[in-house]
């Protein structure tokens, strides 16, 4: 029987992993700037798809570690798989990956990556894999609105109407239409490069904060509902 170990990554086309990630991820979405896109296939078939590229908000990350030049890190934006992949599919396949970036682009000295506590999940998956923890923040760009969950950059595109030069989502907001979601944001760091974790400029964060700052969650649920 296969399992995790026997799991192969070769890049694949863009469209071939936006339409996986769309029919896969929680979210339903890609992202338009991802660069880097890796198939993960088991038994001839591919079983997941992995987007990496640079950050939205690349001038607020790139000082996360000293002396980064500005193609130096990159971000993992989509990781997505089937339901049924044998247990700890995503961790291996996140190890591979890390493999093929650091031979592939050698240039690239870590990986960043962000796990939603607010609808999915806390990062299991990165620890395992071997990522360190350097954020945990309240996440409030979710949106509840009349029971749809919209993140709020997705309501200030140009899809949305503009209501006295606000955004759609404050003008949601302060007419009480829409309330954000709880929950927590977290970001983690692989340092292909080990000399850039001596230059990490934030505190690595023990994972134990996850549960004592209340963000545990696991497939969308927090970790200690029933």
């Amino acid at each position: 029987m296969s399992g995790a170990k026997d799991i192969r990554l070769c890049p694949i086309s863009a469209q071939d992993a936006r339409t996986f990630v769309k029919r896969h991820h929680y979210s339903g979405k890609t992202t338009s700037n991802s660069q880097l896109h890796l198939g993960i296939f088991l038994d001839g078939g591919m079983v997941g798809a992995m987007q990496f590229g640079p950050s939205l908000d690349k001038r607020k990350l790139i000082g996360l570690v000293a002396g980064t030049q500005w193609n130096g890190f990159i971000e993992l934006n989509r990781l997505a798989l089937v339901d049924d992949t044998p247990r700890n599919t995503e961790s291996r396949a996140l190890a591979v990956a890390m493999r093929i970036i650091r031979r592939e682009y050698p240039h690239i000295g870590w990986v960043v990556s962000f796990a939603d506590a607010t609808q999915c999940g806390d990062g299991t998956i990165y620890r395992a894999a071997g990522f360190v923890l350097t954020g945990i923040k309240p996440n409030k760009q979710i949106l509840d609105w009349n029971g749809r969950l919209i993140a709020k950059k997705t309501l200030d595109d140009s899809n949305y109407p503009r209501f006295g030069g606000k955004y759609f989502s404050r003008y949601l907001l302060e007419t009480g239409q829409a309330i954000p979601l709880p929950g927590f944001q977290l970001r983690y760091v692989y340092f292909l490069d080990p000399t850039a974790r001596g230059r990490l400029t934030v505190p690595e964060i023990p994972f134990g904060k996850i549960a004592e700052v209340g963000a545990s969650m696991y497939k969308g649920r927090p970790k200690d509902s029933s």
